[in-house]
């Protein structure tokens, strides 16, 4: 079989299966696992895939995801072999996806074990004590963040943080003066897709002296598949810190 993904976090989660010499194609911001980003063959970013190099591959089943595609592209993938289009609403949907993917590429044993180390994780996961009223940034100019509707969203509301921007959907602009009167009690600056830094943690703090701020890994957040087995230590990590922080 010839797999191409044309998800980060798809291709991670084939490692993971142990189909190593089927995956013949991923995108450029395929970077887990590192081995594969360096040697595979590159079809473009998950929203600009590149269709005449994916066709020329002649792949046998390609993986995508409703969210992080572009639907006319897939539509036109799918004229020529099999597509299997994800859609991860909640880090528990990540079991199902493991199912599916296992059957669909012969590795259903390798999806056991991984499905029963997810499901650790995500028993094991610690839940604040007490609810905090939270922001979860994921751009600047403009700043941007997560509504109701995201798979980040339900991430935060599992570890018990409850989202200010919780009466919105997919990816709200605000403002900072918009922000100060939310008052959150933590604001989390993601690593992804905008690499915020210790100096717009600073800005952050100077304007929002009452929040707790912190910066946060965006792929332990934003990515499904097998990335939060990988993360639980950090994920936990953050949320006592958070914890502490706050009492």
């Amino acid at each position: 079989m010839r797999i191409i993904s044309t998800v980060p976090s798809i291709t991670e989660l084939l490692h993971d299966l142990g189909l190593g010499d089927q995956v013949v194609g991923i995108t450029k911001f395929c970077v887990h696992p590192k081995k594969w980003y360096r040697s595979k063959m590159r079809i473009g970013g998950t929203k600009t895939l590149d269709l005449e190099k994916i066709v020329s591959l002649s792949p046998d089943l390609i993986i995508a995801n409703k969210e992080e595609n572009v639907c006319e592209q897939i539509e036109a993938l799918q004229n020529h072999t099999e597509v299997y289009v994800s859609d991860i609403k909640s880090p528990h949907d990540n079991i199902t996806l493991i199912r599916e993917i296992g059957k669909l590429t012969g590795t259903r044993m390798s999806a056991i074990r991984l499905e029963g180390e997810l499901q650790s994780a995500l028993d094991n996961i610690v839940v604040l004590p007490q609810k905090l009223s939270s922001t979860y940034v994921i751009w600047q100019k403009p700043y941007m963040t997560v509504g109701n509707d995201t798979y980040i969203h339900s991430m935060m509301s599992l570890c018990g943080l409850a989202n200010r921007f919780a009466d919105q959907t997919r990816y709200p602009e605000f403002s900072m003066g918009e922000l100060r009167q939310k008052k959150p009690d933590v604001v989390l600056l993601s690593s992804e897709p905008f690499p915020f830094a210790i100096k717009h943690k600073e800005f952050f703090q100077s304007e929002l002296p009452d929040s707790v701020i912190r910066l946060a890994d965006g792929e332990t957040f934003s990515w499904y598949g097998t990335r939060l087995i990988k993360r639980i230590d950090y994920l936990n990590e953050l949320m006592r810190d958070l914890s502490r922080a706050t009492a």
